[in-house]
């Protein structure tokens, strides 16, 4: 007999009002790809059996984003909320004793790392459900989690529908789940729409677990930029930002040079050799590699190029699809082009 599926729903439907944009939300560029690619990137590390995406606004574009992912798509045909947007998969990912991982497509800063040990815990202690929570100092906008005197969660109220009371818990609703297959969708199903939004809310299913019995399990993400979603160009930008950090601290951590990391742009596909000093102001994109002991001087903007050990590229150059051997020095101010290493001046 096959083993239950392990399935994950990626929620990819909404328009993001508040981006004031007629592109989709999750087809912003955050830190050079699309922030639901951020998303599926860290979910298609788990290796699981299917991974849906739920799209709806744009449909067709988001879905013609992810060509290059093995996944499967399900559309909400109408914006009904959060529970409702799930049911639209059901066809896709149910499968009788299987789990679902649950999670949205405007997380770009959530770790594979982090969704693991999530799954981890929650298969090995065979839970019924868990869900994702952190603490924030500024809990407004997110749903509070209100648990028993074990620690685990009787419910979970949206912002909307918060007491004066609730609005002081500093504990909040990450929006990731992982779930029995079987009574996620019949709760979804039985879920009304009795709140200020009149929209099926997928938080109602922890109320439901907990009526009618089981414990709700609480996983906690300590980091809780992990769980920043992107609504605003605000977000989007520290988005960028926490991406960027990131791989600046990588970098640094192998071995490389960083001088004013706040000023550089390093693209995560570039390969940079320990040694190499990056100056201030330097932006490298694309698929570049730049080798051992070298410096980059600032102001220099790099684009697919290969760069050797031992190079020292001068301030304000300009190199696009350059080749720049070994033991090379460019000269200030130089322009580079073409992958024969055509100087202009």
């Amino acid at each position: 007999m096959q083993d239950p599926t392990i399935s994950a729903v990626i929620l990819a439907a909404g328009k993001g009002t508040r981006m004031k944009s007629d592109k989709a939300k999750v087809l912003h560029d955050v830190y050079f790809k699309p922030m639901l690619h951020h998303v599926l990137d860290a979910v298609v590390a788990l290796e699981l059996d299917k991974i849906a995406v739920v799209t709806g606004h744009q449909a067709e574009e988001v879905e013609k984003s992810c060509t290059h992912y093995n996944v499967l798509f399900a559309r909400q045909l109408e914006q009904l909320g959060t529970g409702h947007a799930v049911l639209a998969a059901e066809s896709v990912v149910a499968d009788p004793g299987g789990t679902i991982m649950i999670l949205c497509g405007d997380t770009p800063l959530i770790l594979s790392e982090t969704l693991k040990s999530m799954l981890d815990v929650h298969m090995s202690g065979a839970h019924f459900l868990t869900v994702m929570t952190t603490v924030l100092e500024d809990s407004t906008n997110y749903g509070r989690i209100l648990s028993d005197e074990d620690g685990c969660i009787e419910a979970i109220v949206e912002e909307k529908d918060a007491s004066a009371d609730q609005k002081n818990i500093k504990e909040v609703n990450a929006g990731i789940y992982c779930v029995n297959s079987d009574f996620l969708f019949n709760a979804l199903k039985n879920v009304g729409t009795d709140n200020k939004q009149g929209e099926v809310y997928l938080t109602d299913i922890v109320s439901m677990a907990h009526i009618a019995g089981q414990k709700v399990h609480k996983f906690v993400c300590h980091d809780h930029g992990e769980i920043l979603g992107v609504n605003s160009r605000v977000e989007l930008s520290q988005a960028h930002t926490a991406l960027q950090s990131r791989n600046l601290n990588s970098r640094m951590a192998h071995g490389v040079s960083l001088v004013l990391p706040e000023t550089l742009t390093v693209h995560e596909q570039a390969e940079i050799g320990n040694d190499t000093v990056l100056s201030p102001n330097v932006f490298i994109c694309g698929e570049t590699t730049i080798g051992k002991n070298c410096v980059i001087k600032p102001f220099t903007y790099i684009q697919d190029s290969k760069i050797g050990d031992n190079v020292t590229v001068g301030a304000c150059s300009y190199l696009q699809g350059a080749v720049i051997g070994d033991n090379t020095t460019i000269t200030p101010c130089s322009r580079i082009f073409d992958g024969n290493g055509t100087l202009h001046k």
